[in-house]
Parts: C-alpha cells; sequence; structure tokens
C-alpha cells in the first residue's frame, strides 16, 4: 500500500474507543484495511470477534446484539456495502444503532477499475438507506470522527458509518 497510516496505530485507536464505549461484538467480512482492528478484537479478552460470510449478516447480528443489550460493530470493505441495502432497513424499521466501519477502495489513487464503481456508490447507498456517513480522510481526524459515530449510533440510536478514506489508509499499489 502506499501512503504512511500506521494500521496497527489507528487499528488501536479506534479499538480502544470502541471498546471504552461498551463494543463487544467485531463482525467482519475480512479485508487489508480492517485485518488490524480484527487482531486486537480477537486478542481482547473483553471483545469477540465473528467472522461473517458476507456483510449483510453483520447488520442481523449487530441488531440482535442491541435487542440483548450488547453493542456491535461490523467492519467491512467498501465492496461489502452493495451487499447490505436490504437488511439495512432493518435499521431504520426496528431503531437499532448500527455502527460500521467501511474501509474505502475505488477512490483516492485506486488503480483497480474493477474498485470504481461501489467506491463511488458507497456514501449515496448508505445515505439512501438513512445512514449518516462520517469520512475520515487524515490521521488528525481519526479520533473525533470516532467518537462521533460511537456517539451518534449508541447515544442517538442511529445508523452510521465511520469511512475510512483511500487517503487516509493508502492506496493499493498493483
Amino acid at each position: 500500500m502506499t501512503g504512511t497510516v500506521n494500521r496497527e496505530n489507528f487499528s488501536r485507536r479506534i479499538f480502544e474507543r470502541l471498546a471504552d464505549a461498551g463494543v463487544t461484538l467485531f463482525s467482519y467480512v475480512p479485508d487489508f484495511g480492517n485485518d488490524e482492528l480484527v487482531k486486537i478484537a480477537e486478542a481482547d479478552n473483553r471483545t469477540t470477534a465473528v467472522l461473517l460470510s458476507s456483510e449483510q449478516e453483520g447488520v442481523a447480528l449487530c441488531a440482535g446484539a442491541d435487542l440483548v443489550g450488547a453493542r456491535g460493530v461490523l467492519l467491512m470493505q467498501s465492496s461489502g456495502v452493495g451487499n447490505c441495502p436490504n437488511m439495512l432497513s432493518l435499521v431504520r424499521g426496528g431503531r437499532f444503532p448500527m455502527l460500521m466501519i467501511v474501509t474505502m477502495r475505488g477512490d483516492y489513487g485506486e488503480q483497480n477499475p474493477w474498485q470504481y464503481p461501489m467506491g463511488q456508490a458507497v456514501e449515496p447507498v448508505l445515505e439512501a438507506m438513512g445512514i449518516q456517513c462520517i469520512r475520515v480522510e487524515r490521521d488528525d481526524e481519526l479520533d473525533q470522527a470516532t467518537d462521533s459515530a460511537i456517539s451518534s449510533a449508541f447515544a442517538a440510536g442511529q445508523g452510521v458509518a465511520l469511512i475510512l478514506s483511500q487517503k487516509f489508509l493508502g492506496a493499493k499499489a498493483f
């Protein structure tokens, strides 16, 4: 990957904020952008990481966590957003809090043309489903954006996506 972001550092910062907010369930579809966060969640006794076969399963899993008084987060790459619109109607209709962390492809510096269509559709699709999008472009935005996403989801009961842009993550070099 190009760019200078330290994935372990930013993943640790996000994890600590989530764990401090009572997030115990980390549902995920594997992706290079979220792999450090998943490793941290797997290693910590306070949290459980759950591997999904598809991103929409994470929407249902996080809704179920809320029903039993727990808090969850769905971790996915931008291409997985396309699998979720129908299940996101559950969030809106059931008034469930929903926190997603979306690692982007198909934006700043992308070299794979197949990533562009969904990369460009992520925010319009999420917003059409009533999900607030909080985008991180620079390291100095991460902590406040993470705190805002957590508050929007768990204090205000909203659906929210913390979007980690390729400008922040760095674009994959091919």
